[in-house]
């Protein structure tokens, strides 16, 4: 057997909930080797972040040379960046090597604390959107990118979504879980049309690392091959119950992280 290869192109958090540590444990829950590229090391748990520190650009640099000029890396999944400098060096990378990329644009914490640079948010739409076979921003994140204010229908979500496309990405991934209502609604926009996938909003705090896991299981679906329609879809449903067993973990005394590892360990 050889495993498919996916990389996460992250930050590391410490309490092990999002970013490049949710990541591979997604990839590892879904039958993909994971490799990573880390981009800024956080101080963080349950509660909040305390410290920020960024990778050198030469540091992030050198782990994209290693890791891609030795793996047969089949996908990418692109996270938190940071700053301006960053993302140039990753866009760098990137054009180097054409591969599928699920783009995540994380820029605030679920508890908060800014994660990229103001000022980073033009480089941002200019260097890395136009990489990206996917786009995943939740509503706050497309506000920012479009500098509008936030969508609160479907229709103002499809629109959204379509002028996010518009600015390079092959599709766009509208999550609709900062929105209101019993039900969640996802919008999957790409160049033939809408898809709607939607779930029941549950009542739990324990959504740590949400969108970090959702766009790592995008990644792995397309390292093994599957289309983008096929992998969002079985991501989302991945998510889900990850999301429903969430509360089962006991981590942390804030918001704590989805289960990983939901079927996993149910079956010991």
């Amino acid at each position: 057997m050889v495993a498919p290869i996916a990389v996460t192109i992250a930050g590391s958090d410490s309490s092990g909930g999002a970013g490049i540590q949710a990541d591979i444990k997604t990839f590892s829950a879904l039958g993909v080797y994971g490799a990573c590229v880390i981009t800024a090391l956080t101080a963080q748990n349950t509660r909040g972040v305390a410290l920020i520190e960024a990778a050198s650009p030469a540091m992030i640099a050198a782990q994209m040379a290693a890791v891609f000029d030795d793996l047969d890396v089949r996908a990418v999944k692109l996270g938190m960046v940071g700053d301006a400098a960053a993302i140039t060096v990753v866009a760098e990378g990137l054009a180097l090597r054409r591969l599928p990329v699920v783009l995540d644009p994380v820029m605030v914490a679920k508890s908060g604390d800014r994660l990229l640079a103001p000022a980073a948010l033009d480089a941002l739409r200019r260097q890395l959107l136009p990489h990206a076979t996917l786009l995943t921003p939740n509503l706050p994140e497309a506000a920012d990118l479009l500098d509008c204010a936030q969508a609160t229908t479907e229709a103002e979500m499809t629109r959204q979504g379509k002028a996010l496309r518009a600015m390079g990405p092959k599709a766009v991934l509208m999550k609709g879980g900062h929105g209101a209502g019993e039900t969640c609604v996802d919008l999957l926009i790409c160049a033939d049309g809408v898809t709607r996938l939607t779930a029941p909003r549950r009542a739990t705090r324990n959504t740590h690392g949400t969108g970090c896991t959702l766009s790592a299981a995008i990644a792995a679906g397309l390292a093994q091959d599957w289309t983008l329609p096929e992998a969002v879809a079985r991501a989302h449903a991945y998510l889900q119950g990850a999301i429903a067993a969430a509360d089962g973990l006991g981590v942390g005394h804030g918001a704590g992280p989805v289960h990983h590892f939901h079927k996993v360990w149910a079956n010991g």
